[in-house]
């Protein structure tokens, strides 16, 4: 069997240049790397948990001849992340020297002081190298984006990022877009106006190209060589499925990592370390979606940003939803598989995927099985999964002509923010009655649940305000949650059932009215 490099050793390019490091241990962060390792300390140390930016770097991959750049949070990256890929941080983003002529005593003269005794020898022509600025840097500095700057370098890099994903595909960058991408990134003083002014500006400065040819060549050197059994490595970075669940067999007991953005924070908060590491982000066949008649399969590997690309490319409606899980950064790293893995009852795709109806299949060296995805859980943080199975594929239905789907989010942040309570309600009529109906919650109880007893309540009813009063109260005493630093267990329920009414005013054509004060008005009647 062909395995996959050694990753004792990290090899990537940064700079233009070929770096090696060897015996980094497997929890050691890319954020930790870059400081404390190389001393680049351009890229700060701010929350250590992926929500202000601060950290931010970008990576390339080589995918299909091309490079595929990617803003990520790189306090909770592993850093044995990045082997074979290329890496910018703020350092490296204008590294050009611009030659000027300026008149300069010779090097060494004696420079005086008006007055002062003594001769110096004459001064001379002399060239002078000046380093340029990058165009994301530029813009910054011209729309005066920057104060304290302590945020400056993950929002330039943020839009380093942007800049190559848009500006050098011939793209506008909208302000609509600098918001949303640039929704990962926190700034407490500036203010966002001059930020997104930078954005917008960046295409009208003169451009900032890579040798992407270059970088290529390069980065083909780094590429994993076929050799024999993989040796007893601590970071394990299968390149196919086989691999993957062979090495699941073999070490049942190693930390499984899909993209690390929750997994991080048990490094960076918790401070646990890890002896074994299990990286599924390189197995080939989990990085691809699948189309089929009848549903779509999103590999365990699928970033989050694709995995909501393809679920928007089907139900336009999801796409307010997609661009608030998280900042980009987040959705650049993290995986669909990834989330829904881990189980937190906060996490927001699967009270989605739930209401889908999206099945999951688990996969081991004894075969697989396929279940829906809400039968996954036992408890919190718990599921069904053998120690020897991963979490292989998601399977979400293709949408049917009649429904009628709405995601809810309430945080207390709009952007970048966790979720205290999320609904996603799925519903098909016939004949003014409720034929289907799929209700995914989350924030509500101790795992991702669906909502079956409002379900089988809503069955069959004439869809009336009066049905959906008494749904509301269903579904409220459905769940029990709990009071955290988000929110208490009594606005949790009460707003639980007022998604349920803001779905039916939705539903009865009433989006443009203010529901806020509509369900004020009836909740005082």
């Amino acid at each position: 069997m062909n395995m996959s490099s050694p990753l004792n050793i990290i090899r990537f390019v940064r700079g233009g240049q070929l770096v090696s490091l060897v015996n980094v241990p497997p929890s050691r962060t890319l954020l930790e790397v870059l400081r404390e390792d190389l001393g680049l300390t351009g890229t700060k140390e701010g929350c250590g948990e992926g929500d202000c930016g601060a950290c931010t770097v970008v990576v390339g991959e080589a995918v299909d001849g091309k490079i595929q750049y990617k803003a990520v949070n790189s306090c909770i990256k592993l850093a044995h992340s990045i082997d074979g890929q290329a890496l910018w941080t703020v350092e490296d983003i204008a590294p050009t020297l611009v030659a000027s002529r300026t008149s300069l005593p010779p090097e060494g003269a004696l420079r005086l002081r008006p007055g002062e005794a003594g001769s110096a020898a004459p001064a001379g022509n002399r060239e002078r190298f000046e380093p340029t600025l990058h165009p994301a840097q530029q813009a910054m500095v011209d729309c005066h984006g920057s104060q304290c700057g302590f945020c400056t370098p993950g929002f330039v890099m943020s839009m380093f990022g942007m800049y190559q994903n848009h500006v050098c595909q011939g793209r506008t960058i909208t302000r609509e877009l600098a918001q949303q991408e640039l929704s990962g990134n926190l700034c407490r003083c500036t203010g966002y106006r001059p930020i997104f002014d930078a954005a917008q500006q960046m295409a009208a400065l003169p451009a900032g190209r890579i040798d992407e040819a270059n970088l290529l060549s390069k980065m083909e050197l780094l590429a994993p060589v076929g050799r024999g059994p993989e040796p007893d490595l601590p970071y394990k970075s299968p390149r196919t499925l086989a691999e993957l669940l062979a090495v699941r067999a073999a070490h049942p007991g190693a930390q499984l990592v899909a993209g690390c953005t929750d997994v991080g924070l048990w490094v960076t908060k918790m401070h646990k370390e890890f002896s074994q590491v299990l990286d599924v982000t390189r197995v080939e066949e989990l990085r691809r979606i699948e189309r089929y008649p009848h549903h779509i399969a999103i590999g365990a590997a699928v970033t989050l940003s694709d995995a909501f690309a393809a679920l928007v490319a089907d139900r336009p409606q999801l796409q307010t939803f997609a661009n608030r899980f998280a900042g980009l950064p987040v959705r650049n790293a993290g995986t669909l598989g990834g989330n829904v893995a881990n189980g937190s009852p906060i996490g927001d795709s699967m009270p989605l995927l739930i209401a889908l109806g999206a099945n999951v299949v688990l996969m081991s060296t004894r075969g697989h099985r396929e279940m829906p995805l809400e039968l996954l859980y036992t408890g919190y943080r718990k599921n069904v999964m053998a120690p020897d199975e991963v979490l292989a594929w998601i399977k979400v239905p293709l949408p049917e002509a009649e429904e009628v789907l709405k995601a809810y989010k309430i945080s207390k942040r709009y952007d970048d923010d966790i979720s205290a309570v999320c609904l996603v309600v799925n519903l098909q009529l016939a004949g003014g009655k409720v034929a289907k109906v799929s209700i995914g919650a989350g924030g509500v109880a101790a795992v991702p649940a669906r909502a079956v007893q409002t379900e089988a309540f809503l069955r069959g009813k004439v869809w009336t305000q009066a049905t959906v009063l008494e749904a509301m109260q269903t579904l409220r005493d459905e769940f029990q949650p709990l009071s955290d630093m988000r929110a208490s267990a009594t606005y949790r329920s009460e707003v639980l059932g007022n998604l349920l009414q803001r779905f039916w005013l939705e539903s009865q054509g009433m989006q443009q009215i203010n529901l806020e004060s509509f369900l004020l008005e009836e909740a005082q009647a």
